[in-house]
């Protein structure tokens, strides 16, 4: 079994009616699939095709960046802007449950010969101010140079606050670094602060954002930052092999996404509080919600014998032990959440 649940060979007999496992289950809906056909496409490697170009300037204005790339995957993103920031033998400094440093097969050492110095993250998935300055190394050829801070926002669904990203982003720019952030879910962050997408903008150089996700596009990535910086990016996407031509019928999903699903964010918040509230009222475990995830650790302690009757009543669910995974998305309708609740008290009704 991975760890995301997907070679669980102990599916159930039932069709899947909700599948929990991650917000990148989500299909593309029937409005997004007719932007897509009818999107105007080029050539983009020759930065002829329009909707790519169009994708590009609305978020590179919408964080108020000057330049944007459009990326086939959020790895490829936040490494090829990790090369761009970083020498071979330069140092990034990154919280240590963090994307980059645990999920990316270290493609930044294998592929960029950039060193990861990671360092624990507070209760709520932030990086200390202090913390931060004592792993920033002296400019001395004994050691890799301190170049890059890598944040991210969310952290396994938590919402890092702004105070705490400015603090540690201040840090970093005082000592000459630059600041990057893995917003895989950027539009999750910002929809549970509150605030524009600027204001957490702010506190990065450079920003990468997955369209795949909670906004429910089929496929893509867009990193935005300075000119320089994402002329680079495009080199380093070349390099990496992400160089895409007619990507204009993937960029209009991710324009479709912009348009119309943000909204529907605060829905998927509200149902990931509602299943773990059913979850506390039922006693069946120890549970930790942050935006639209919760882990959720049994009671018996059998995650395999939970994940088995899940199966058998249509629902899928991560793979993750003791802490099972659950992310909720726009694909969960409420029908689906509401089945979901039910195969829960039935499991532990009858422990």
């Amino acid at each position: 079994m991975s760890l995301y649940g997907g070679m669980n060979t102990a599916q159930g007999s039932n069709s899947c009616l909700c599948d929990l496992r991650s917000d990148t289950m989500t299909a593309p809906d029937g409005a997004m699939r007719a932007a897509m056909a009818a999107a105007v496409v080029g050539d983009d490697v020759y930065g002829e095709d329009p909707t790519v170009t169009v994708l590009e300037s609305r978020l590179a204005t919408l964080l108020d960046k000057e330049a944007a790339v459009f990326m086939p995957t959020g790895t490829q993103s936040n490494l090829a802007s990790l090369m761009a920031h970083c020498g071979r033998g330069d140092e990034i400094i990154v919280g240590d449950p963090y994307h980059i440093y645990c999920d990316e097969a270290a493609g930044a050492s294998v592929l960029g010969g950039i060193s990861m110095n990671a360092i624990a993250t507070q209760a709520n998935g932030a990086v200390s101010p202090a913390d931060v300055t004592a792993a920033i190394k002296v400019d001395d050829p004994h050691y890799a140079r301190s170049r890059l801070l890598c944040l991210e926002n969310t952290v396994g669904g938590q919402v890092i606050p702004l105070d705490d990203m400015r603090a540690a982003a201040r840090v970093a720019w005082d000592a000459g670094l630059f600041v990057h952030l893995d917003g895989a879910r950027f539009f999750n962050a910002i929809t549970a602060l509150g605030c524009e997408a600027i204001e957490l903008a702010n506190y990065a150089d450079s920003i990468s954002i997955c369209m795949s996700k909670g906004l429910g596009a089929p496929v893509g990535s867009v990193l935005v930052g300075s000119s320089a910086l994402i002329m680079q990016a495009r080199r380093n996407r070349k390099i990496l092999g992400g160089s895409m031509r007619q990507a204009g019928v993937l960029a209009a999903a991710a324009l479709h996404a912009l348009d119309h699903n943000l909204p529907d964010l605060e829905r998927d918040h509200a149902n990931a509080c509602a299943l773990a509230t059913a979850l506390t009222e039922m006693g069946a475990g120890d549970i930790q919600l942050g935006s639209n995830m919760l882990f959720f650790t049994p009671r018996d302690k059998n995650p395999d014998a939970l994940r088995i009757h899940m199966a058998d009543a249509g629902i899928r669910i991560g793979g993750q032990s003791p802490a099972i995974r659950m992310v909720l998305h726009r694909d969960v309708t409420d029908d689906g959440l509401d089945a979901t609740i039910t195969a829960f008290q039935s499991y532990f009704t009858k422990e």
